[in-house]
């Protein structure tokens, strides 16, 4: 397993079929849209491979917040359905926490569906817990993935 920083758009692009398992109704235009608005603001990706194949995938963005200092956000945590349980998902959490360490971050933050027990469970176990609550007011679910 080899564990890579992505921040070339291009590079980002082609892994477009992984995120797909988690937004299957976004168009390429539309993520690369995303993509092109999104890297100036300190966006990057983490993939993991096995050979040529990308078994899992995630954003994240780094910040800063007068609450907490300076953080590492998590964003579209992705392990492609065939290469579950095998320690894809450690490998970006435990890559994402020596970052964090390294950057001189007091946390690493992110948002997982109220539904996903499955993510919550992953989450507890690498040692994240529930802070707070996201909320959001819709205004035009139209433009969601």
């Amino acid at each position: 397993m080899k564990v890579k920083e992505l921040h070339d758009i291009q590079e980002m692009l082609s892994h477009f079929d992984v995120i797909q398992f988690l937004y299957p109704n976004i168009t390429i235009e539309k993520y690369e849209l995303h993509l092109r608005e999104m890297i100036p603001h300190n966006y990057a990706q983490l993939a993991v491979f096995e050979g040529a194949t990308c078994m899992g995938l995630t954003g994240f963005w780094t910040g800063t917040k007068l609450w907490s200092g300076k953080y590492i956000e998590i964003d579209n945590f992705i392990v492609h359905p065939d290469h579950r349980e095998k320690g894809v998902g450690k490998a970006m959490t435990d890559y994402l926490n020596q970052k964090a360490k390294e950057l001189g971050c007091t946390m690493i933050v992110l948002d997982a569906f109220t539904g996903n027990f499955k993510a919550h469970r992953f989450y507890y176990n690498q040692g994240y817990s529930p802070k707070g609550f996201h909320f959001v007011k819709m205004i035009d679910e139209s433009g969601l993935a």
